[in-house]
């Protein structure tokens, strides 16, 4: 049996708990269908939306945005524990599930810091986008023709704080909710570790604590079945494989969208390079079961 960790998208959760506690319902039937198999699964998930909608609620007791991110992770890992547990239930599978607020590492200098580009949070029209940058001095941009969103720093992770205690749980049999929307991104301090103002992109925080608890594949979950070259043409290629050295390729030939697919692609591309015989799989979430045995979505592997 393997060691997989799953990567879930925010956007992919809902946009209000209502909404997100139903949709957790479906989302986590595959999971447990692997847990079910016998394999060691952690999950990660991001939380754009959510950390967008706890900022803005939060504005006026000026809450800080790690505390925003700590939030996300205690509401959304509440949502999936609970739906987690009624399918073992149905299933009449005896484990426990836990989710972490996780601390991530980042370094101080990341040049991110300096450059907001990760977007969070709803989307607004113009001339709200134009009163939240006069009004509250948020930085916005427009997002995928869908209107205005407010953007923040996004560094790369370095470390977990809480690797070791993932490590311990998983290893006890436990299934673990973990890096919730990239983890609440921290700088080491003399003593401990400081809490700054970004998030960091889910995929890449995936991919790290995946190398740091020793795991054979990270599943990168999207709304697409496989990667596709050419994507939206007439000479659109969906690839059931891809070496790492052709996905330098494709990205050196702009195949992948800066905001959504080329992430996935580095984070999977930095996980299998970490160590050799490690995978990553760029799948949908309704196929993760097909893509596990090479059914469905994209295979990354060293090469």
């Amino acid at each position: 049996m393997s060691r997989i960790l799953i990567a879930l998208g925010g956007n992919a959760l809902g946009d209000t708990p209502k909404e997100q506690l139903e949709i957790v319902k479906e989302t986590v039937r595959p999971i447990v269908d692997l847990i079910e198999k016998g394999h060691e699964v952690i999950i990660a998930h991001g939380n754009g939306p959510q950390v967008g909608m706890i900022n803005l609620a939060m504005e006026d007791s000026a809450m800080p945005f790690p505390e925003c991110i700590a939030m996300s992770q205690g509401y959304i890992g509440y949502h999936l524990q609970n739906a987690i547990y009624q399918e073992f239930h149905k299933r009449g599978i005896n484990k426990n599930v836990v989710s972490l607020v996780t601390q991530v590492v980042v370094d101080g200098e990341d040049d991110a810091l300096k450059n907001p580009s990760k977007p969070i949070g709803r989307f607004y029209t113009k001339e709200e986008s134009d009163k939240l940058e006069k009004e509250k001095g948020f930085k916005m941009i427009e997002d995928s023709g869908r209107g205005y969103r407010r953007i923040v720093p996004s560094p790369k992770p370095v470390d977990i704080v809480e690797k070791e205690s993932v490590k311990s749980l998983i290893n006890d049999g436990h299934i673990v909710i973990t890096c919730g929307g990239g983890g609440v991104p921290v700088i080491k301090k003399e003593f401990g570790y400081e809490g700054i103002e970004g998030v960091i992109d889910k995929d890449f925080a995936s991919g790290k604590i995946a190398e740091l608890i020793d795991a054979d594949f990270v599943f990168i979950l999207t709304a697409v079945e496989r990667i596709a070259i050419n994507f939206g043409t007439k000479d659109q290629i969906d690839l059931d494989k891809m070496s790492t050295k052709e996905a330098y390729e494709y990205i050196k030939e702009g195949h992948f969208a800066p905001g959504s697919m080329l992430p996935k692609i580095l984070a999977a591309i930095k996980f299998v390079e970490s160590k050799k015989g490690r995978q990553a799989i760029i799948a949908s979430l309704e196929k993760a079961k097909e893509a596990l045995i090479g059914e469905s979505g994209t295979l990354v592997y060293y090469n």
